[in-house]
């Protein structure tokens, strides 16, 4: 199997199109009668469904998966409480689930990436979302950080802080709307240029 797609996408940090990859081989391996190969990076693939926010591809694969893959890689089994967490909705942990974990190095980057800038971000739009005003704890708890980073990143985004009752105003970003031209207007400001330059 020629896995050089995903080491390019792997090196170049592509990682939210590696599950794509990965399903592309599975299928074409699939459809030269290969049922299981031993060198199949599932944890890569797992994590790839997870990185793209596709819960329910992963779900599919973790159950397509051979007993004895799940059984004896550990770290596939880690990657897929992850999964779990994030089946449940239980956001705070996920992040347990993350850190619960020594990764390979093979994998390390990638759950680094997830749980980092990926996942975070995530969290943060659906706090934006969902709140007005929020306690720095539950923020700290969401975003799998300390009360004090929470705070710190919270106020970066333009939230702001009241220290005496530990609670982060939600600052809604503005909606930028594109303006959509309608022709008929456009074609009075034509008539009116001309008209002022005849």
């Amino acid at each position: 199997m020629d896995f050089s797609p995903l080491n390019e996408a792997l090196v170049s940090k592509s990682y939210l199109k590696i599950a794509d990859i990965l399903d592309e081989l599975m299928l074409q391996a699939a459809s030269e009668g290969v049922a299981y190969q031993d060198d199949w990076p599932y944890s890569i693939h797992l994590l790839g469904h997870i990185i793209a926010d596709d819960i329910n591809s992963a779900r599919f694969l973790w159950k397509s998966m051979p007993g004895v893959v799940k059984e004896s890689v550990a770290e596939v089994a880690a990657i897929w409480r992850i999964g779990q967490q994030l089946w449940l909705r239980d956001y705070a942990a996920v992040h347990e689930a993350v850190r619960g974990f020594d990764w390979s190095a093979e994998v390390r980057d990638l759950v680094l990436a997830f749980s980092g800038k990926l996942y975070t971000k995530r969290i943060f739009q659906l706090l934006l979302s969902a709140y007005s005003t929020i306690s720095i704890g539950d923020t700290a708890r969401f975003l799998g950080m300390t009360e004090e980073d929470a705070a710190n990143y919270a106020q970066l985004q333009g939230w702001i802080m009241d220290p005496a009752s530990g609670m982060l105003t939600v600052t809604k970003q503005p909606v930028v709307k594109e303006q959509k031209l309608d022709s008929s207007k456009l074609q009075r400001l034509t008539e009116y240029v001309f008209h002022l330059e005849h």
